[in-house]
């Protein structure tokens, strides 16, 4: 398939995904959260953005900055309408979701900057967004997991300070040992995420010249001072061990994390739970996790 050809079909599956009829497999939006559209500008390029937030907010809330899965080639904001209203009306808070740039034309790292970026101009601009700037989350799914976890480490040494990450199934390693996982070898056949599948968002979206190790969290040497962390992982998805991984390293190096693992779940299950009933109680997970840690209880 050449690049053009990918675009087109990641362009079709994008309206699939945003139409009414995939509201039956991707969830209803939370009737208690007004979804609109916006655009934000950075250096060089203009982001869409979606966004999230109670029908009645009186008050600056928390900030979530979500980031959508789809491998780096593909994937909407859209897809995570029913996780992102829920979590905006009962967090309650603001959660923004990033319509970052995707490969092949834009690999890697450059989805990350642009979300470390959309991140730094929304604290920026807290009361133009009515956002807390001292209560920040970043939560992310499979490629978008990811991301917020990469920006979870550049905040960490650049700001703002974040007080929780959610890290649903994701992608951890991006070196040539993305493979060597148990979880890999028994799910290789997985129809949400099948191994021809992920080599080939590898390939298409880390470039030559780029030290995959940069990108992969679970490969970095030190993994203290990150916030409070949640990772969700489904029991039938390659990946679950690229989760379960960065647990360990997290725990190891001081960090407050925790591992729930979802048995009869699949890859991108958040965005699917009207095929799979484990979505429902992971989202319950989230929001308690979520709520805990950026509201002062």
């Amino acid at each position: 398939m050449t690049d053009d050809q990918l675009i087109a079909v990641r362009e079709k599956v994008n309206r699939m995904a945003s139409s009414r009829p995939a509201r039956i497999i991707a969830g209803l939006p939370d009737r208690r959260a007004r979804i609109t559209n916006a655009t934000i500008d950075l250096p060089g390029r203009r982001l869409a953005l979606r966004v999230h937030r109670p029908t009645r907010a009186d008050r600056t809330l928390p900030l979530i900055v979500s980031f959508h899965g789809g491998g780096f080639i593909a994937g909407t904001a859209a897809q995570n309408d029913w996780l992102n209203s829920h979590l905006a009306a009962r967090c309650p808070a603001v959660v923004v979701s990033v319509e970052y740039r995707l490969a092949p034309q834009h690999p890697l790292p450059q989805p990350v900057e642009d979300g470390y970026d959309t991140l730094v101009r929304l604290v920026e601009d807290a009361a133009g967004w009515s956002i807390d700037p001292a209560a920040v989350a970043v939560m992310g799914e499979s490629a978008g997991g990811m991301i917020a976890a990469l920006v979870a480490l550049r905040a960490r040494k650049d700001g703002p300070p974040l007080r929780a990450q959610v890290l649903n199934y994701p992608s951890t390693d991006w070196t040539d040992t993305v493979e060597n996982y148990p979880s890999v070898t028994e799910n290789a056949d997985n129809p949400t995420l099948s191994l021809p599948r992920l080599r080939a968002a590898r390939k298409l979206s880390v470039p030559p010249t780029l030290d995959p190790h940069s990108v992969s969290p679970v490969k970095f040497d030190n993994l203290a001072g990150l916030p409070p962390t949640l990772v969700v992982t489904a029991a039938l998805d390659p990946i679950a061990d690229h989760g379960s991984r960065y647990v360990e390293r997290l725990c190891e190096d001081g960090t407050d994390a925790r591992l729930t693992c979802y048995p009869k779940a699949t890859h991108s299950f958040l965005s699917i739970p009207g095929l799979v009933p484990a979505a429902r109680p992971a989202r319950r997970e989230i929001l308690a996790f979520l709520r805990g840690q950026l509201h002062d209880l």
